[in-house]
């Protein structure tokens, strides 16, 4: 029997030290309110910076007011009839078989209740759905898991890029240790920009499965759904960085799929817009160019540690369902047809996404990288003509 004592003691001592120590690392992640994110124990919506969100809050504190105000009614006009017609105190109860007065007041009330929140929800819904007159037109698409941007009118038309979750946080998830860092998993290598107090058209589309693109400090979710194209839109009152997440279930890196919008004045915007179109240029590499290796695999690892390496690691190993690239036959195999299929076209479901929207000199880098990258030693370069000839 002491025995046993002694031995649950020592269970419960071992329980304590490490609820201490959890309590203790997670006291290390003293981390703060993020400005335009979430908010560290938040309970309300986020701060809104639309006219629509803000709206949308007002809407939310009305309902929360008439439900309030119909609880306290009912449940008192309950409690006062329990002890004021207690069968203690004498009460007896009142036969009758029906009253036209309260089948008309319970009738009456509640549809006017019903009528003063749908009124008001009706015209914030019709609002949230007007796209039209915008300044700016973007389609978002939703890739596993990622989000492309593409600028189709408005300043800045032309310009397209690709957002993905910063691989030094992902690296940090991956390995169980945190950031401690406001804006853990929510920080991309290309926000979206906009300019501040213009409306601006978010079309969203899907590549794969189902997506949602929202950003709670705007009023805006507006699922990403493949072969279709749906529409929201937001104008922003005031510059800053404002974060969301894709909102739909959409695969195990669901989590990793963050929305950076970063709203800059009409000038700052304007500047961004030129450097943006000077990248684009410099990136507009002749396909017909013959690239020597050592250009190729400077360019290549760039490309792959800002797509790559989330998935397949940087050492290449890959890692559970992910297939390594280190050693991997399709990679170290001389018939480039192969590998260029699989970075065009996707594989596995989508589990291994297309990469159409890398320009064919990217393409054509990260696959000679890969093919000389660790102990891949093949010595063979692809070109980016290959990349040309196979999206025919």
């Amino acid at each position: 029997m002491n025995a046993r004592v002694h031995q649950l003691g020592r269970r419960i001592s071992q329980l304590a030290l490490t609820l201490g120590a959890t309590l203790a690392s997670h006291a290390a992640l003293a981390v703060s309110d993020l400005p335009g994110g979430p908010a560290v124990n938040q309970l309300n919506l986020h701060p809104p910076v639309t006219k629509i969100a803000a709206e949308q809050m007002w809407l939310h504190n009305m309902m929360l007011i008439i439900c309030l105000g119909i609880f306290v009614v009912v449940f008192g006009v309950m409690f006062y009839s329990i002890i004021k017609h207690r069968k203690s105190k004498g009460a007896v109860s009142a036969n009758f078989h029906e009253s036209v007065k309260v089948e008309i007041a319970w009738t009456v009330v509640p549809f006017i209740i019903v009528i003063l929140m749908a009124l008001p929800a009706t015209k914030v819904v019709v609002a949230m759905k007007d796209t039209t007159n915008a300044d700016l037109t973007i389609k978002a698409t939703g890739y596993q898991w990622k989000w492309g941007y593409d600028y189709i009118k408005g300043e800045g038309e032309g310009i397209n890029f690709l957002s993905t979750l910063d691989v030094a946080q992902r690296v940090a998830s991956d390995s169980g240790t945190p950031q401690d860092v406001d804006n853990y998993l929510l920080k991309v290598d290309n926000p979206l920009v906009v300019p501040v107090g213009k409306k601006v058209r978010i079309i969203t589309t899907a590549n794969d499965v189902i997506h949602a693109w929202m950003v709670p400090a705007f009023g805006v979710k507006q699922d990403a759904i493949p072969g279709f194209v749906r529409d929201t839109w937001f104008k922003a009152e005031q510059t800053g960085d404002f974060y969301g997440q894709c909102a739909e279930l959409c695969g195990k890196e669901h989590a990793y799929m963050p929305i950076h919008v970063k709203v800059l004045s009409a000038e700052a915007y304007s500047a961004w817009v030129d450097g943006e179109k000077k990248k684009l240029a410099a990136k507009a590499d002749d396909p017909t160019k013959e690239w020597k290796l050592e250009e190729l695999l400077a360019r290549g690892e760039k490309v792959y540690n800002a797509n790559c390496a989330a998935c397949h690691k940087g050492d290449g190993k890959g890692a559970g369902p992910i297939k390594a690239l280190d050693g991997s036959a399709i990679v170290l195999s001389d018939k480039h047809e192969d590998q260029i299929s699989v970075l065009l076209n996707g594989r596995n479901n989508g589990a291994m996404p297309a990469w159409k929207a890398l320009s064919d000199t990217e393409i054509a880098a990260v696959i000679t990288y890969t093919k000389n990258n660790w102990s891949n030693k093949t010595g063979q370069v692809v070109q980016p003509a290959e990349i040309v000839a196979a999206r025919k």
